[in-house]
């Protein structure tokens, strides 16, 4: 799978994209969608040139299409210390999902890491989100013990529809 870093043309589909596979609800929804957890947007311009500006160090990476450059996913990394990438902004058009295309482009994300560095990947999920989780489990992501608070009163990242909203944070080795 040839990842490729984003380019700024290709903001407005990964904005997108993200809020599709995050927030989209219907028949279209992602079986991951933050549905009754968050409203809103998931991602904005601001935002996404905020994270590209701010963290240079960082790396957002596009899966396409081969036949028709359909942008089918992306993935943020970025490199912390001690030689761990946290990774984030996991996101595979859910039309494409029976693809397996949420596991290849993680594991084409784990190997860019890899071969820029990385002995560790860490990412933070919403704890309430068990199916996503779970799914992380089982491609060998362990929880570490630690969380991070949610950001309420920053709606940037959408509007909780909960009050008890905290991150988990995942590790694996690599």
């Amino acid at each position: 799978m040839l990842l490729q870093r984003a380019a700024e043309e290709d903001y407005p589909e990964i904005i997108d994209l993200a809020n599709l596979a995050y927030r989209g609800t219907g028949p279209s929804a992602s079986w991951n969608a933050e549905t009754g957890i968050l409203d809103g947007q998931r991602l904005d311009e601001s935002l996404l040139r905020d994270d590209v500006d701010n963290k240079p160090d960082g790396r957002l990476l596009i899966l396409r299409d081969e036949d028709d450059r359909t942008l089918l996913g992306c993935v943020w990394l970025e490199p912390t210390v001690d030689n761990v990438w946290y990774l984030g902004l996991l996101a595979v058009r859910p039309d494409q999902q029976k693809r397996h295309l949420g596991g290849t482009l993680l594991a084409a994300a784990e190997d860019f890491a890899r071969n820029h560095g990385a002995q560790r990947i860490k990412m933070s999920v919403l704890m309430v989100r068990d199916t996503l989780i779970a799914w992380y489990l089982r491609r060998g992501y362990a929880l570490t013990g630690e969380t991070r608070p949610f950001p309420y009163g920053d709606d940037r990242f959408g509007r909780p529809l909960r009050d008890d909203l905290y991150f988990v944070v995942l590790e694996k080795p690599i």
